[in-house]
């Protein structure tokens, strides 16, 4: 088992940035797939990014060139850098490892 706590949300204006850090309760290195999720208001929840244990990358079309996920399996921590924000992105985002979420965090993009 592990716990995921996101942090680092907030309100950004359109065109901004935001990192978003997921702290995990234990050693990461064992998690072979982690991911970042967002969930707008009623809309389903859908993947933005993941990451494999080998940093094999993968985005949704939507994010491609502007958002970066990474792993630290030093610090048991996965990041999404999120520049070139659009109102669009605005959801509660998910940070997910194996079978585990964390509680979200929510990014607002607007003006």
């Amino acid at each position: 088992q592990v716990q995921l706590v996101e942090s680092g949300g907030g309100l950004v204006q359109p065109g901004g940035s935001l990192r978003l850090s997921c702290a995990a309760s234990r050693n990461i290195f064992s998690i072979y797939f982690m991911g970042w999720y967002r969930q707008a208001p009623g809309a389903q929840r859908e993947l933005v990014a993941s990451i494999t244990r080998t940093y094999s990358t993968n985005y949704a079309d939507s994010v491609k060139g502007r958002f970066t996920i990474s792993r630290d399996n030093a610090k048991n921590t996965l990041a999404l850098q999120m520049n070139s924000l659009k109102p669009e992105d605005t959801a509660v985002y998910y940070c997910k490892g194996d079978d585990f979420w964390g509680q979200g965090t929510q990014v607002t993009v607007s003006s």
